[in-house]
């Protein structure tokens, strides 16, 4: 055993099953050791979870660094993390669960986005406040679509049928499939244009 098995472990798990399903028992089971074996490495599932987010994280490629200008690089920057969400759909949740020990490749990933921006003149505040934005769109995005099924069915089953006529507006948006599942094209898109044009006017006039 080693740590990096350990977590690549996990990882899988945590891919197919969904966060709450690793525990130190599970994770044990797979390789066939008792779970006493991995507290050699990490003392609990807090600690596993941690690495488990950085190691998830990995290095960006050179296409954010490339980039021309800084638009096309936080662009690049956002997608390639929208990419790592969905292939790794807890880390959303488990980065919101509790306060988490910020890894190298989280650093570096924050690092290539205030790098992107750094051309663009904003102060420093706001080039952290931009990237905050993105990220957070891009967090709330992922939830959404982790739970789309769940969410448009109980909203429709509910608002609709027993409280429509309360909520006028929101009942009216459901039924025009404002909550329903994203359909063609990248449903990433349109938040980030809006945001990126709201720097792109902040820059243009200061």
């Amino acid at each position: 055993m080693t740590a990096e098995r350990i977590v690549a472990g996990a990882t899988v798990i945590a891919d197919a099953e969904g966060l709450d399903v690793v525990s130190m028992q599970r994770v044990a089971a797979d390789p066939g050791v008792t779970p006493t074996a991995l507290y050699r490495y990490f003392p609990g599932k807090a600690e596993l979870t941690d690495l488990m987010v950085d190691t998830a994280l990995g290095a960006l490629s050179e296409a954010v660094a490339e980039a021309d200008g800084w638009r096309a690089g936080l662009t690049e920057w956002a997608r390639q993390c929208w990419a790592l969400y969905r292939r790794h759909p807890w880390i959303p949740t488990t980065t919101a669960m509790r306060r988490q020990l910020t890894g190298p490749n989280r650093l570096t990933r924050l690092d290539s986005a205030l790098s992107a921006l750094a051309p663009a003149g904003l102060t420093a505040v706001q080039q952290h406040d931009t990237v905050l934005l993105v990220i957070g769109r891009i967090r709330s995005l992922a939830q959404r679509l982790v739970h789309a099924d769940e969410e448009w069915n109980r909203l429709a089953g509910e608002v609709l049928e027993r409280h429509g006529h309360r909520s006028p507006a929101l009942a009216a948006a459901i039924a025009a499939g404002a909550f329903a599942p994203p359909g063609d094209g990248d449903p990433l898109d349109f938040g980030l244009d809006r945001i990126l044009d709201g720097v792109t006017h902040l820059i243009d006039h200061p």
